[in-house]
Order: C-alpha cells, then structure tokens, then sequence
C-alpha cells in the first residue's frame, strides 16, 4: 500500500493528512501554534512556528504510520490563503511576521479607493475588491514600513508568497520558488483573464515583480523534498477553499459547496467563464488543470469555527468545541454578530466589530452559544441570497470542514437557507482536495471523472424548521448586522 500525504496549512493548526489510493483517510496529526494580536484588526503569525509545525506533523504522521518515504507516492500542499509571508532568498529565514488574512491594518488605505479607477481595475483583472482581505496590500504595508526590503527585493534578495510557495520553498531547500493559480488568484495581483501578474497593479502598490513567485496549475511537478527520508515529489498544490471544491467533487458548473472552518466559505463552480458579481462577491480561480483555467465565484465569511475558539479561549463558557452541541436550545432572541475583525462578503465592512444584542437577564451560557452556532447559518444565508440575487441556480449545497460533525449547526443552517446539505463520509475535503490534484499528477487518477467518484455521500440534512420560523430568526439577524455596520 502506497500513500499521499496532504499538508493542510491553516490559520489556527498545521495538519498533515493520510489519504490511499481510493481517497480514504488513514491518518491525522495535528499541531496548533499561536496568532499575534499587536492592535486592534491586526493578526500575525511567526512563520518560522508554521515551517516547525509543518515538519512536525509530518514526522509525527510518518512515525505513527511505520512509514518511510518510500511509502509515499507525493505530498499536496493546501492552505489557509491572502496570509503573507516576505522572505530571505537566500537564507528562507522570514523578514516579518506573516501578516494573516483576517487581518485589517490597511483598511482605511483601502477605503480611500472606493469608486476609484484603480478600485474598478482591481475588480476587472483580479475578480476581488480593494480589501484588506487580500495579500497586495499587506505585501505593500510590509515594504514600507520594512526598511530596505523594496530595494533588496529589487536585487531578487527577498522574495514574497502565500503560505504554499513559503512552504514548498522551505520544503526544496530553497530550490523552488512556485505558486498555484488558486492561490495567485486571492492576492488581488493576479489578473485572472491573462494568467499573469498585473504590472499596472504591481506598480501602483511600489510591489517589484522581482519578488513574484512563478504560478502554476493546480496538479504539476512543484519539486522534490528530501526531509522525511528519500525523495518524495510535489505534485498538487491549492488554496483551501479551492481544494475543498475538488474534494467535494465539484466539477461542473453549479456545483457549490461551503467549508466551515476557521471561517466561512462558499464558492460556486462558473466553468469557463468568471462571473462578474453585483452582490459583492468574489470571482475566482476555482482550478487550473493541464493550462485550463475553471473559475467560481466565491462569498467569505471571516468568522466561525473561530467564534466557538472565542468562546473557549476568551469567554471561556466551553472546555472544547464537542461541548457546543449539548448546550444549544433556543438563542432567545440573542444574537452574535462575530465581526472581530469586520465583516466579509456581502457587506466588505472592515469597521464593524462584533456584538452580542438582545440579552436579557435569562440570558445564559446556553442561549450565546446557541447564538454563536446559529451565526454561522445566518451569515452562509448572506452568501447564498448574494449568490441568487447574481443568476446562480442553488439547489443543493454540499458542507463540510470541522463545524459539520456537528449535527445540530448543520441542520440549523438548511433550515435558514431552506435548501438540502450533503455531509460527505470526508469531512476533511481540503487535504483530500490537495491529495486528489497530487494523485492526478502522479497517475494516480487518469482523469477527474474518476476523482468525481470517489466522492461518498454521509448524510442529507433537509430543512425541517417551519419556513415563518426561519425567516423571523434571519430578519433578527439582519437588524443585529445592521446595528454593528460602520459603511451604511
């Protein structure tokens, strides 16, 4: 028996997944490093703790499984995507802190380009918005408050990337300096027409094109890593979102699912084309095969898996996350709005902050973590009116990422959107996505048709909840929203 390991770099833990030649799970390990808060809507990570975390797990995989490199056909990189890392060419030592997706330093730059020409152009080449969501101006923040490191990357000397190219980077000991499509497409640099960088983008933010990473497709020969043993290729490579897409099999147009991880996100498969939306959602690079490129179109949600981490970390209300679905009964009229570093698609509101509304003195432990599950199905609502409101036909959504074990948030939100979930028997589709692209290009799978079947079917959920109920419960919703907005 042969295996393909995933790494699934993500913005709490690093994970390295076991996967056979079938798509089956054989193993799981798993490490947590710590997130920087230096001020208020900043969020960092010490890179070097990612690197280490990476490496450990996989040591710890291997090890568990009585396995040599000899055991495994390839590794898939995923990961948590815009987080941005600058770093010595020369050493692979990083030169700041990784500055993190969620994070909102330069929100009032890009306030500042609302309704500009250049706003209009970001939104025509890249598909996104000027946010500080994206990697652009968070590289751009970096070098200018780094001194020397705009000239040094002029001479080639530091280079930039998202966590995959940082990882296969430190990974080939320096050899390789790669990125994919996927990822490319969310650092709002990447002209998802052309498939290249976008110099007139680049030149505006002072971004030399010297520290670009050169972008792939999503299953391709990355390079070749010699740290868990003998020599063991690279071969798939995805932005999480984007790899939960393939591994929940999504390969025709229509298709959409929704991960519930840290955050919140729901892309739709558009084939050929990218929609342009009018809601405020995001075009994208779904995957790029063989030189193909298959767009989607994209709603984030920025909190929610990291609202129960809140509750456990911060309130402290619960010991672990396994706690939530014994504790939830009516919210009471409560309400989270987890807005801890502003709000994502629809409403692109980097000011708002999170509240809890309608508390009352019978307001316990129960009823906000009722209100905290319950935010996740309201806000994925947001995603999907946006979705119809812009022609996209939603029939059936397929859920997965760490929330879906739990039954009760899952039937919530098909009782919120009123449509069918699908819970794949793989919850974790992000590193079965990266391990499918990598089996792709090992020969593995001849073709995505035969990926399409591996997908396995582990519950529908229907809606259940009387439609008058779930409406009341969403227009509470939108009137909690309403009171936390800075933009309206």
């Amino acid at each position: 028996m042969k295996y393909i390991m995933s790494i699934d770099q993500g913005t709490t833990s690093s994970r390295a997944i076991l996967f056979d030649e079938r798509g089956r799970q054989c193993g799981v390990s798993q490490r947590e490093f710590p997130q920087f808060f230096p001020n208020d809507g900043w969020v960092e990570q010490d890179a070097n703790e990612i690197w280490t975390s990476t490496v450990e797990v996989v040591q710890e995989l291997m090890k568990r499984n009585a396995l040599s490199s000899g055991d495994l056909i390839a590794f898939g990189i995923t990961n948590q995507r815009e987080t941005t890392v600058v770093w010595d060419r020369a050493t692979g030592e990083p030169l700041h802190r990784a500055v993190v997706w969620q994070d909102r330093r330069t929100a009032d730059w890009c306030e500042s380009q609302s309704g500009s020409p250049f706003a209009d152009l970001v939104t025509e080449r890249t598909g996104l918005l000027v946010d500080p969501y994206f990697s652009a101006t968070k590289l751009a923040w970096i070098l200018n408050n780094e001194a020397g490191l705009r000239e040094r990357a002029k001479r080639g000397e530091v280079v930039f990337g998202t966590i995959d190219a940082y990882l296969l980077f430190r990974l080939t000991g320096g050899k390789v300096h790669l990125t994919d499509a996927t990822n490319a497409s969310r650092t709002m640099l990447y002209d998802i027409h052309r498939g290249v960088w976008d110099e007139q983008i680049l030149s505006t933010l002072n971004i030399p094109i010297e520290m670009m990473p050169e972008v792939c497709d999503c299953a391709h020969e990355f390079g070749v890593t010699g740290l868990f043993g003998g020599a063991v290729p690279i071969r798939g490579m995805a932005g999480d979102q984007q790899a939960a897409l393939i591994g929940q099999g999504c390969f025709t147009k229509g298709d959409i699912k929704s991960t519930y991880g840290t955050g919140c996100f729901v892309i739709v498969n558009t084939g050929d084309d990218p929609l342009r939306s009018e809601n405020r959602l995001l075009s994208t690079v779904a995957y790029q095969l063989e030189g193909h490129t298959t767009y989607g179109l994209e709603g984030s949600i920025f909190v929610a898996g990291a609202a129960v981490q809140w509750l456990r970390d911060e309130l402290r209300l619960i010991a672990s996350a396994h706690e939530t679905e014994q504790l939830v009964s009516d919210a009471g009229g409560v309400y989270l709005v987890p807005a801890f570093t502003g709000l994502g698609a629809p409403y692109w509101d980097p000011n708002a902050r999170g509240a809890l509304t309608g508390l009352t003195r019978d307001s316990g432990v129960s009823e906000i973590v009722t209100a905290t599950l319950q935010s996740v199905g309201y806000q994925t609502r947001d995603l999907i009116d946006a979705m119809v409101a812009d022609g996209v036909s939603v029939s059936t959504v397929r859920v997965d990422g760490g929330m879906v074990v739990n039954n009760w948030v899952v039937q919530f939100i098909a009782d919120i959107l009123r449509k069918p979930l699908q819970r794949p028997v793989v919850t974790e589709t992000t590193a079965l996505g990266a391990a499918l692209l990598a089996g792709l290009q090992s020969g593995v799978f001849a073709h995505l048709d035969m990926v399409s079947e591996l997908w396995q079917l582990d519950r529908s959920f229907s809606p259940a909840m009387p439609e008058d109920q779930s409406e009341r419960l969403y227009e509470g919703w939108k009137d909690a929203v309403r009171r936390v907005r800075s933009n309206v």
